[in-house]
């Protein structure tokens, strides 16, 4: 392999693959003896510390699920420095997001929303965010982004700039577009299970596919309805239980 080769290895391969290891570490102890890894989110209380760490734990978590599906774009960037600086622009859009999603954590767990496994204590809640995540996949928002991240050499064609700022500022905007067509999508976590691994790699899966393999506007349309209905039956089953 060509020693300029490796940097878009370190970012599309190593970077992920390393990201994911400490999640499954975090996950197998969190549904296991919780002495290790994951002991510190059981705390009752939640000070800055903690709120950092939660933080880190979901900033890991969006980069090993979103960096992947970046890859068309940072492999048309150029060069490895190019891409670097591309990837730590798109990278740090969703560490940004992370920040809001701790604070939406620390919310339903103060609302007892959340239970401290980081799973919704009830199947209302769980209804409430399917629907909200299916509603939002038949948003012109929603196709509007999901447009952008299915066209990387579009989106370079239009957006290119030179420089690693410029590349910096491409992964930013790109990274901007992929949270808004994704942002309703990662509360699934919430639904199913921040920490459940089956339902991060899930979503993982999901994402890549519909952002790499473009099948339309019907595609959202398909997986919103289902998204919905799924709310609904659950919803329906509360109820009659």
């Amino acid at each position: 392999m060509r020693t300029r080769a490796w940097p878009m290895v370190a970012l599309l391969v190593l970077v992920p693959l390393v990201c994911w290891t400490w999640i499954v570490v975090m996950a197998r102890d969190m549904y296991g003896p919780m002495s290790g890894a994951s002991a510190w989110m059981m705390t009752p209380v939640w000070d800055a510390p903690h709120l950092l760490l939660l933080w880190a734990m979901w900033a890991v978590m969006m980069t090993a699920m979103m960096l992947p599906s970046a890859s068309p774009v940072i492999l048309l960037a150029g060069g490895g420095g190019r891409a670097s600086f591309l990837a730590l622009g798109y990278v740090l859009v969703w560490a940004v997001f992370s920040v809001g999603a701790t604070g939406l954590q620390w919310l339903l767990g103060r609302l007892l929303i959340l239970t401290p496994m980081m799973e919704v204590s009830g199947r209302q809640a769980g209804a409430v965010l399917l629907a909200l995540a299916g509603v939002y996949q038949w948003t012109p928002l929603k196709r509007a982004c999901l447009t952008t991240c299915q066209s990387p050499m579009v989106f370079l064609t239009q957006r290119w700039r030179s420089g690693p700022s410029g590349a910096f500022r491409m992964g930013v905007e790109h990274g901007v577009s992929c949270v808004g067509c994704c942002w309703a999508l990662m509360l699934l976590l919430f639904a199913g299970g921040v920490m459940n691994l089956a339902v991060i790699a899930a979503l993982t899966v999901f994402v890549a596919f519909e952002k790499l393999v473009p099948l339309g506007a019907w595609s959202t349309r398909v997986s919103g309805a289902l998204l919905v209905v799924v709310a609904m039956w659950m919803g329906l089953s509360r109820l009659t239980a």
